[in-house]
């Protein structure tokens, strides 16, 4: 599941920043569509097959509210800004480095890691670094602000992926998802009003890549890595994330022709090599966990 989101996510990377360069679409109008539009997906398909997803109980509308804001639209606003700003390649290292800020996060709270799990921090983010194939020209003219808000966006992706596991032990995937991406959603809309958005008047072509970013970038992948998720523990799923950049990066090589350097080619495989270090569970473990079952 975690494989797919971030296959998802790495395919569709470059239809953003496509939005933003080709056709001129601000970063924040892209993230409050993309939210609706995964809303209004969601809404028959919860109808239909479980109405009863839309109960919450009353303690847990601050939680949702929390996780909405801080979590979602943080993650929404920053990433996709910083898209427009830094380029895909350095914004994805920039986001990749939630793992390692998961880890300081359990570390702080007095849960060491194993020594498995920092050295598959270690691989990925290299290889994320390696990947992305140095500075993007963007990223050169940027202010020192668009830097802050890319590191914000990885400090963004950790609080959701840590905040999102209390939801997801209560309710089923799509029920976070749904309450969560309206909220988000209704707080970008009084940054840009809908009616402002109308007035621009896109054309069928713009509102087809709004559609692909609504689904193949929001409502499936997050669909997927809140379902894997709630089997894992955070930093596994951060860690199992960063294959996002791989699949960017060769989807580039297969359908548009951009060759691949050695360099690279080892990124691929150090971020493959952790994604194994944090699947990984030794036969004790397993055998512990049958026992348990």
């Amino acid at each position: 599941m975690i494989f797919g989101a971030a296959s998802l996510w790495g395919g569709t990377a470059t239809v953003a920043r496509l939005t933003f360069r080709d056709y001129d679409v601000p970063p924040l109008t892209v993230v409050e569509l993309r939210l609706f539009i995964a809303c209004a997906l969601m809404l028959p398909w919860m109808l239909w097959r479980n109405p009863g997803g839309f109960r919450v109980r009353r303690e847990d509308w601050a939680y949702l509210g929390i996780l909405g804001v801080f979590g979602v639209a943080a993650i929404q606003g920053t990433y996709y800004y910083s898209i427009s700003r830094l380029g895909v390649g350095v914004s994805i290292l920039l986001q990749y480095l939630a793992p390692a800020l998961i880890v300081l996060f359990e570390l702080l709270r007095g849960r060491p890691a194993k020594g498995r799990t920092l050295l598959a921090i270690g691989a990925a983010v290299a290889g994320t670094a390696l990947l992305v194939g140095g500075v993007d020209t963007a990223a050169l003219h940027a202010t020192l602000l668009d830097w802050m808000i890319g590191f914000a966006s990885a400090l963004a992706f950790a609080f959701y992926i840590v905040f999102s596991k209390r939801g997801l032990s209560r309710y089923a995937p799509l029920t976070v998802l749904f309450y969560t991406f309206l909220i988000a959603g209704l707080l970008w809309a009084v940054v840009t009003p809908p009616w402002r958005i109308a007035a621009e008047n896109y054309g069928r072509d713009v509102w087809g890549l709004f559609l692909v970013i609504g689904i193949g970038s929001t409502l499936m992948p997050f669909a997927l890595f809140n379902s894997g998720l709630k089997r894992l523990r955070p930093e596994e799923a951060g860690i199992l994330a960063t294959l996002e950049p791989v699949v960017a990066v060769l989807l580039a090589a297969v359908f548009l022709g951009e060759s691949l350097r050695s360099f690279q080619w080892l990124g691929a495989a150090l971020v493959l090599g952790a994604t194994l270090l944090a699947s990984y569970q030794a036969p004790e473990q397993t055998a512990f966990a049958t026992e348990r079952v």
